[in-house]
């Protein structure tokens, strides 16, 4: 029990970063799925106040499970507890998106990151940092669509997240875009999501649409992940929090 106590503390004193955007009718989102809805079911004139809500399970900041995309993938409640409290690894790819918008982060970018910081120990959730979130509320700015209708943001390349899960054995990656293929390779491939289909064909997990990514260090942080204890969802919106080491 001590010892749990002063664990306790000590991440108290640590910083504490929000990596999710709040939910409303208005964010930004895939435009085949349909709004968040809300309404008082009571107020405090009945003697207290209830409300509902009606939201999709891919909305905002979320997390998507095996089953989103794969026949016979793990549904979120299969996943162990302990896998929703990971080291988080950010690999700072920002400038580069700012220069091309159709960025694809490479295993070069990680071989070099690793470099700088270290090999990427397995059971590790790894972040894309491109400081999309910077494009948020607008659904214009993070669709970021051509005259021709394509979407022009970035995402992973096929052999970064193919040596990221195989090599390196990752439990998690996350990203600020609404996908994880970026917006070119998508529409080349007629709107399939070849690369989301791949991560969660390994039987692994995603986050998408994570914020705040540019106030974390490479590494050091850890990541806690919330949400309902749904029955067989295929994700669901998510309360993400990076604890810094200092």
């Amino acid at each position: 029990m001590a010892d749990l106590l002063e664990i306790y503390h000590s991440l108290q004193d640590k910083k504490w970063i929000d990596l999710t955007h709040s939910l409303n009718a208005d964010i930004p989102r895939f435009p085949a799925l349909p709004a968040l809805e809300k309404k008082d079911i009571f107020t405090l004139a009945d003697g207290f106040h209830v409300q509902q809500f009606s939201v999709v399970t891919q909305l905002g900041t979320h997390i998507d499970a095996p089953i989103h995309f794969v026949e016979g993938g793990r549904w979120l409640d299969e996943f162990a507890l302990k896998d929703f409290l990971l080291p988080i690894f950010v690999i700072d790819k920002s400038q580069a998106v700012a220069d091309n918008p159709d960025y694809r982060l490479t295993k070069e970018d990680v071989l070099e990151f690793e470099d700088q910081y270290g090999q990427i120990p397995a059971g590790s959730f790894v972040a894309f940092r491109s400081d999309w979130h910077k494009r948020w509320p607008s659904q214009d700015a993070m669709r970021n669509l051509d005259e021709a209708g394509v979407q022009h943001s970035s995402g992973w390349s096929h052999e970064a997240l193919e040596f990221l899960i195989e090599e390196r054995q990752v439990k998690a990656i996350g990203h600020e875009t609404l996908d994880t293929d970026a917006g070119v390779e998508a529409a080349e491939n007629g709107g399939a999501l070849h690369q989301e289909y791949y991560v969660l064909s390994k039987d692994i997990f995603q986050l998408e649409v994570l914020a705040n990514l540019d106030q974390l260090p490479a590494t050091g942080a850890l990541i806690s992940i919330a949400f309902p204890h749904w029955e067989q969802a295929t994700g669901s919106p998510v309360r993400a929090v990076a604890i810094l080491p200092e």
